[in-house]
């Protein structure tokens, strides 16, 4: 028993698996719970609530698997609303300029941040961190107020419906499960991918394979800053307003839902899949509470703080698991 246990912890499924049979384990308990939450459109709500979080979460999840930490991605967020609401009601720029402009503040803020990192030696969550404040800080320097968004292309896409079963979702969901398909055959199925998981497994081995490091942490943190501005434009669509205190706290989130998904903080293991069923999991205990209607907002947090520790609690142990796996020691040379 204890052979298989171990088996199972050093499995590189492991995470991912017990994310998965948690998710489809508190969605049961809902339905029994609850009338009316055993319906596919409460399970595409979750995906129309959290479509942004979800892209957000993808470019973290290149950035944990890379052995670094984003701290920026709320306030880019943020930054790419105002900065579209602004663009958009008192320039009157052209909706697609927009989204295209935002889009290249995104990366190329984030790929600063990258470009700090690794030609300073500077410490991802500093640098990040400093991010952090100089976008929410430009959202004041733009406006102090909230700005309505009522373009017309903002507002269609913003109300629009697509039919699904007999069930409906946002153009916003298409969006994002377009962008995790991507995710998934960058860091799986291109040298990309695999040069984010040799840096983050070990980043001097990395160095001596002959792989290149540099531009690889450069690119993962223009990924997550452009992630990011995705995000924000994804929010504009849901709130039809640009506003600096929009997303505060988001990054923590993203980074709840990378860790519960299966990824590992130290980096070098996970699945970029496995962030959709942590995003869900998040979506999934917002709605339990909203469907009880006694408990405070901030059970949500609660809850999510205890999955934490139990997630961190199981990645140590499969650690161990690999560990004890990998350094089983030789069995003895027959007598002679």
């Amino acid at each position: 028993m204890m052979k298989i246990f171990r088996t199972l912890l050093a499995s590189p499924y492991f995470t991912s698996m017990v994310t998965v049979v948690l998710l489809l384990l508190t969605f049961g308990l809902g339905s029994v719970a609850y009338t009316g939450f055993f319906s596919l459109q409460v399970v595409l709500n979750l995906l129309i609530d959290n479509a942004f979080l979800l892209v957000i979460a993808i470019g973290m999840t290149f950035v944990i698997l890379s052995g670094g930490i984003d701290l920026s991605v709320g306030s880019v967020l943020a930054l790419t609303t105002m900065i579209s609401a602004y663009l958009l009601q008192y320039w009157h720029w052209p909706p697609l300029l927009v989204i295209a402009c935002v889009l290249l503040i995104g990366g190329g803020f984030g790929a600063f941040m990258g470009a700090l990192i690794h030609f300073f030696k500077l410490q991802a969550f500093i640098v990040t961190l400093a991010g952090m404040f100089l976008a929410r800080g430009l959202c004041y320097l733009i406006s102090i107020n909230s700005i309505t968004i009522d373009q017309s292309l903002y507002v269609t896409l913003s109300q629009a419906r697509i039919g699904v079963f007999g069930a409906f979702v946002s153009p916003s969901v298409l969006i994002a499960m377009t962008m995790l398909a991507l995710a998934i055959y960058l860091a799986h199925y291109t040298r990309f991918g695999r040069a984010v998981y040799a840096i983050g497994g070990n980043e001097q081995s990395a160095l001596l394979m002959g792989l290149a490091v540099g531009r690889t942490k450069v690119l993962v943190y223009a990924f997550s800053g452009f992630c990011a501005a995705l995000a924000g434009v994804l929010f504009s669509f849901y709130m039809l307003s640009g506003y600096g205190l929009h997303a505060q706290g988001t990054e923590l989130d993203a980074i709840a839902a990378v860790v519960i998904g299966g990824t590992l903080l130290t980096g070098g293991y996970g699945y970029v899949a496995g962030t959709l069923s942590g995003v869900l999991i998040l979506g999934l205990i917002q709605t339990l509470i909203a469907f009880d209607g006694t408990l405070s907002s901030w059970w949500t947090k609660i809850v999510i703080g205890a999955l934490l520790f139990v997630f961190c609690m199981a990645q140590r142990l499969m650690s161990l698991g690999a560990t004890h796996s990998v350094a089983q020691p030789p069995s003895p040379l027959p007598a002679r």
